[in-house]
């Protein structure tokens, strides 16, 4: 179990995500920081396999340490539109690792980033030729030894003849370069910017490792991990006339095996599978992934709550799992009539649409992930709870988790300063019916506390979870 927590407002986690190992989870927040954090149980315990049968290795808990940080977006000025830049990290994805180093992309709402972290030695000079009682001495430079000579009279062996004096000079030697420690480097390798007209809310890595995706809410455009001051513009929904705009592009993702095909959503609650090899520009789609509206429930709602915040392959890539405001949903790929399994999150919210459409929190754009195994889906809600459902048609509700360090405690409006510390996660398992608009334990539902971002681990039953400022771990 992992709980971490933060300083300050700034560092309210935005963006969270596992690399492809599982061993090496990335988190971004408002201030433009990226923060790592390495799994430190070690995989190999050597033996035989009965040995390790015999053992309860196979069920320890994950345990991750903070590893570094570092700084990739600063707040800027767009002078041409007068608009300030955020610094805030939108997304977060992790590219195929080389000799070592860890590679990374991250965005705000404009510019992308790819960074390599690698482990540096520091490196220093010793067994200098420097006299020590005149090394002391700041106000004289250090003076060379030669043989028992001072660097001025053995000046005439090495400056003028370039020969040695009689017996040579033994305590004359060469500076030895030796390790002194290592650390951590973060070192910016190519900055994508100047493509977006609008904030970016996607990016997407190929599973070709050269390519990737970003994506605003009118364009989707290709990079190569390499060029950064040329990309291809592939999806392009903006209209001739911006009054005839309808709808807006809500996230987008890579096929994780098939690297000419991708999946884009929108606010409409549509989701698009598009396959590269039919065109260029991308206008058509392969295929549509929507539910016809009910007759008779229209509202001024409707539209609001069915707009897809966060899309997701399965690891497979056989199904894709949305959320809108209200349900998590989960589509076969070789089925558009409609979704496999659908999750009611935020039903019992339907009475307060007024005035979850008042205080904006009709708009919070949740996220949702799969289990690497394809079996368990999750996602968040308010009072920093999050559901987590079995992947399977008409499947019930597994778990209802807080992601807090008091669970049983109710959440209060403003929480206290926080102060930097890893320490234990505990865990709470809430089953049965909930009555609308209470949590669980019978407490009112906290709309300023609100579980946004998860992640699953690849390959085991973890989920990370960012409240605010901190970062849970959660493991079954």
């Amino acid at each position: 179990f992992l709980f971490a927590q933060f300083s300050s407002a700034v560092d309210i986690i935005s963006a969270i995500e596992f690399d492809k190992s599982g061993d090496h989870l990335a988190t971004g927040d408002r201030g433009g920081r990226v923060v790592l954090f390495e799994r430190t149980d070690t995989r190999d315990h050597g033996g035989s396999r009965r040995d390790l049968e015999q053992t309860d290795y196979a069920v320890r808990h994950p345990e991750f340490r903070y590893k570094t940080e570092f700084q990739s977006h600063e707040p800027e000025f767009d002078y041409l539109k007068s608009l300030e830049i955020e610094e805030k990290i939108n997304k977060i994805r992790w590219c195929q690792p080389a000799n070592g180093a860890l590679f990374l992309l991250s965005t705000n709402d404009k510019t992308i980033k790819y960074w390599k972290v690698q482990e540096k030695k520091i490196k220093k000079i010793s067994e200098m030729n420097i006299d020590p009682s005149k090394a002391e001495s700041s106000s004289s430079p250090p003076q060379l030894v030669a043989n028992g000579l001072p660097a001025d009279k053995a000046h005439g062996y090495l400056s003028n003849d370039f020969s040695f004096p009689p017996g040579g000079i033994p305590s004359l030697r060469l500076p030895v370069v030796t390790s002194q420690e290592t650390n951590l480097v973060a070192r910016c390798r190519r900055v994508y910017a100047h493509a977006h007209d609008y904030h970016i809310n996607s990016i997407s890595n190929s599973s070709d490792g050269e390519t990737f995706i970003s994506a605003d809410d009118l364009r989707v455009n290709l990079w190569n991990l390499e060029i950064s001051n040329q990309s291809f513009n592939i999806v392009d929904v903006k209209p001739t006339n911006m009054e005839d705009l309808t709808e807006v592009i809500t996230s987008a993702e890579f096929h994780p095996i098939h690297c000419n095909m991708l999946a884009y959503s929108s606010s409409k609650g549509s989701i698009r599978l598009i396959d590269m090899r039919q065109s260029a520009l991308c206008d058509s789609h392969t295929k549509l992934f929507e539910e016809p509206e009910a007759p008779g429930s229209r509202s001024f709602f409707t539209e609001i709550i069915a707009s897809i915040s966060d899309i997701k392959f399965s690891k497979d890539g056989r199904y894709i799992l949305s959320r809108d405001y209200m349900t998590l949903k989960l589509w076969d790929i070789n089925m558009d009539s409609g979704p496999v399994a659908s999750y009611q999150v935020h039903e019992h919210l339907r009475p307060r649409l007024c005035d979850l459409y008042e205080n904006d929190s009709i708009f919070d754009k949740f996220e949702c992930c799969l289990s690497g195994d394809g079996l368990r889906v999750a996602t968040g809600s308010y009072s920093n709870l999050f559901r987590v459902f079995g992947a399977s048609q008409g499947s019930t509700e597994a778990a209802t988790l807080e992601a807090s360090k008091n669970p049983m405690r109710r959440q209060i409006q403003t929480p206290a300063r926080p102060s930097r510390s890893i320490g234990s996660m505990t865990r709470v398992v809430r089953r049965g019916s909930e009555s609308p608009g209470t949590e669980a334990n019978g407490n009112a539902y906290d709309f300023t506390t609100k579980l946004l971002h998860m992640a699953w681990h690849p390959t085991e039953n973890s989920i990370a979870c960012a409240a605010a400022n901190s970062l849970y771990m959660y493991y079954a």
